[in-house]
């Protein structure tokens, strides 16, 4: 903590945590515009573009679904069922009921996900009044067979398979005995309600999740106990009494669906839109993200007169939280959160980086722990503190971020000071236009050699880093944390290539 402060700050850290660091970093110089000044010329644009992200993103959703009276909609269903799959399945059926489409077909590629937004998924199935239809193409297993029977009419492929729905827990494991139970006696109920709203058999519906449950219609044992139940296509349209066990028909495609169902109008395809594609990849990129985000602050900090970073940073962590807040893995408040840590940890740098760490390090941790919360995966009616599964890739995605952004840190402390495009904004001693600076000499401070105990002035406020004045020569200087006012004399403590560390001069 005191490590990421000392970073923040530009104060010298202790000798163990320099070690840690390498001993060399980058200077944090002084010319650049005031921090309220330069935070607004960061922040304008930052929003400007989240505005035009928020406000674009449904005009673009609709410019994409070109939907007519009497369509036929198709919804691609692939990948794990999640929440971020939910947002868009919500979406398609808006959008299709909307334009009073003649029917819905979902064609389903899934080997499942989680049960909770399946569960919320048939709910938004079992509510609409336009026709639907699920095509598997090629598996339906688990999540997937229970949003099957949500639909009106199943029909699959040559090769597929539809079933194996038991609820485990998300490491593969089976549920404990009692969990199992109460799990299997409410999914069970909810299923076979569904499967008697759409015209499916219920115990075929409810033999997909419960292992205990016997098939039998007549005489016939379609499938006994012991198992969960799993049909293939041709099982599936099996008919008996006339009637088929399950699907209604076997078709080689999505174009050949129509046809076999007898549905009229124009085919159209609804895809997901770019917000809802970040949201099937956030999760996956969160390192990337954090690391973008930290890097980006850190030489927003370091390098005067460049906003560039400044704004990426600001991006990475905006992408961060509105990915995982479409992919209902966290909420606005997450982004509080992260705020207040934020303005927490720059009220200790501006206001009390002499005197005490309170703020920032109560700052750092909020910012810690709004990444990390923002990063599980809460199911709903679990308890309010995460369990150590919950916290696993969580704690290694934001442990990875920010052992590679050290790396880096150190790397760029080290190197980036003598590349071309850090000396072109770094220009140590060039000051502001004004009066009182006039003339002043325009060198790098390492022209100049800054030994211990060599006297100047300081020349701006000092907070903790600023101007000093050495014989003819004005150079950027940092205090060890202690502000110091203009035409105060200092005291050179340690000098290291451009990075010049003063303090209060004795007095007398």
């Amino acid at each position: 903590m005191k490590m990421l402060l000392s970073i923040l700050r530009g104060r010298a850290p202790s000798a163990a945590v320099a070690a840690a660091l390498a001993r060399r970093r980058l200077s944090l110089p002084t010319n650049r515009a005031p921090t309220g000044r330069r935070s607004v010329q960061v922040a304008i644009p930052v929003i400007a573009i989240c505005a035009v992200a928020f406000f674009t993103a449904p005009a673009v959703a609709q410019a994409r679904d070109v939907i007519h009276k009497g369509d036929v909609v198709v919804v691609p269903l692939r990948g794990e069922v999640a929440p971020s799959l939910l947002a868009f399945l919500r979406r398609a059926v808006k959008a299709a009921e909307s334009n009073e489409a003649s029917a819905i077909i979902f064609e389903m590629n899934t080997y499942g996900g989680r049960l909770d937004a399946a569960a919320d998924i048939v709910n938004a199935l079992n509510q609409t009044s336009i026709p639907t239809y699920t095509f598997i193409n090629t598996n339906a297993g688990s999540a997937g067979a229970i949003i099957a029977i949500a639909t009106q009419h199943i029909f699959m492929a040559p090769v597929s398979a539809i079933g194996a729905a038991a609820p485990i827990l998300p490491t593969g494991e089976d549920l404990p005995t009692t969990a199992r139970e109460k799990t299997i006696s409410y999914w069970s109920a909810l299923i076979r309600s569904s499967a008697i709203k759409n015209g499916h058999n219920p115990d075929i519906a409810e033999a997909f999740i419960n292992k205990d449950k016997e098939v039998k219609i007549g005489d016939r044992v379609v499938h006994p106990k012991g198992a969960v139940l799993t049909l293939n296509a041709q099982e599936a349209t099996e008919r008996i009494n006339n009637k088929p066990l399950l699907a209604e028909g076997v078709v080689d495609s999505i174009v050949d669906l129509p046809k076999k169902a007898g549905l009229k109008g124009n085919v159209v395809a609804i895809e997901p839109t770019g917000f809802e594609q970040i949201a099937f990849w956030i999760t996956a990129l969160a390192p990337l993200l954090l690391l973008g985000g930290i890097l980006g602050a850190y030489l927003e900090f370091k390098i005067p007169g460049a906003t560039l970073p400044g704004i990426i940073s600001a991006i990475c962590f905006a992408l961060f939280f509105f990915g995982h807040y479409v992919a209902g893995l966290a909420g606005w408040e997450v982004v509080a959160l992260f705020v207040l840590g934020i303005v927490l940890v720059l009220i200790e740098i501006l206001f009390f980086a002499h005197s005490t760490i309170v703020f920032g390090v109560v700052g750092v941790f909020l910012i810690l722990a709004s990444l990390l919360w923002t990063m599980i995966d809460r199911y709903p009616g679990q308890n309010f503190f995460p369990t150590g599964k919950m916290l696993a890739v969580p704690l290694l995605n934001l442990f990875i971020a920010i052992i590679s952004s050290l790396i880096v840190i150190a790397l760029l402390a080290r190197y980036l000071p003598r590349t071309s495009i850090y000396r072109r904004f770094a220009l140590m001693d060039s000051n502001p236009p004004g009066p009182s600076l006039a003339g002043s000499p325009r060198q790098f401070a390492t022209a100049l050699s800054l030994t211990p105990g060599m006297q100047g002035t300081a020349v701006t406020v000092l907070r903790p880093s600023g101007k000093a004045r050495f014989a003819d020569h004005v150079v950027d200087v940092v205090t060890e944390g202690e502000f110091i006012t203009p035409q105060t004399a200092v005291t050179v403590i340690q000098s290291d290539g451009m990075r010049v560390v003063v303090k209060r001069a004795a007095q007398g």
